[in-house]
């Protein structure tokens, strides 16, 4: 089935279009000091005309971490039989407890810095969330592929100590996959969450 672009988007987020839309699916978070466990995730990446696309993220925990160590093969999601294939996106349970939002813009910018291959774009990011963290990143997109780094963290006085971070969205198979990787709390640059999601249909 051919692409077709987001009606009324303008032209110059163009290379950001694949992302437009409602995204819902499953990840894992852990840290030094953070238990891994896992979360479900819902994305949307909206539109009203103008040159960014507008995004928020709400990330509830399946379930605490305290519990994560009880989970076993009966708790599997369903996938009828088949190993390879991604259970189908459920509906959020809003009673889980949240882990963390995200909100901000993205947008691709008119200058082409040096070093960019012929398929890849330019791409700013702007991203807030209620912990006490204001974020741009920068860096490259195409090919259903989007690398980012981050180029300010800016913290309130009881915001965590991040000193770096990195980001890579995926488009595959039809499914965002991302990967977000930290610098902090005194620790070197390292795997965060990553997540796996699937377009929710209106």
């Amino acid at each position: 089935m051919p692409f077709v672009l987001p009606e009324g988007l303008a032209p110059e987020v163009y290379p950001l279009a694949w992302l437009v839309g409602r995204w819902r699916g499953e990840g894992v978070v852990g840290y030094p000091g953070v238990e891994e466990t896992t979360f479900t995730q819902d994305v949307v990446f909206d539109h009203d005309g103008g040159p960014y696309l507008a995004y928020t993220s709400t990330i509830r925990l399946v379930v605490a971490p305290d519990d994560a160590a009880a989970l076993d093969a009966e708790s599997t999601p369903d996938t009828g039989g088949d190993p390879d294939a991604a259970p189908a996106p459920s509906e959020p349970d809003h009673d889980a407890p949240v882990w963390s939002t995200e909100t901000g813009y993205w947008r691709v910018p008119p200058q082409r810095p040096d070093g960019l291959r012929d398929e890849q774009h330019p791409v700013e990011v702007l991203l807030a969330d209620p912990s006490g963290h204001v974020a741009v990143y920068i860096g490259a997109v195409g090919n259903g592929r989007i690398d980012l780094v981050s180029d300010v963290i800016a913290r309130t006085e009881t915001g965590a100590e991040v000193t770096a971070a990195k980001r890579l969205y995926g488009l595959v198979n039809g499914e965002l996959m991302w990967a977000h990787d930290l610098a902090a709390f005194g620790e070197p640059m390292q795997s965060y969450a990553s997540a796996r999601l699937s377009r929710v249909e209106d």
